[in-house]
């Protein structure tokens, strides 16, 4: 699944209930999956756990994109598609 698709998808899914609690609550939903994704790296014992933190990550990084208009695909490609965005270098040279 493209990032496209996936964004797409979480906004079939969420897009009303996440516009109805609104651009900050959903940050503060994005801020704690990624405190529990922190936690999850930090034991590193326990894959499954790591994989879904890790979605759920994406899932809302994706939904706070959509509630303000980003296509994350289209700005990625954008930012690095030729490479780190300072150097342009694959892999990046910078110091």
């Amino acid at each position: 699944m493209k990032i496209s698709e996936f964004q797409k998808h979480i906004e079939e899914i969420y897009f009303n209930k996440d516009s109805a609690r609104g651009i900050e609550g959903t940050f503060m939903w994005f801020a704690e999956e990624v405190g529990e994704l922190t936690r999850a790296i930090r034991r590193d014992d326990d894959r499954e756990n790591l994989e879904e933190e890790f979605a759920d990550v994406l899932a809302w990084l994706v939904t706070l994109a959509s509630m303000k208009g980003i296509d994350l695909e289209t700005v990625a490609q954008k930012k690095y598609a030729q490479g780190c965005p300072y150097c342009s270098a694959v892999p990046c040279a910078c110091s």
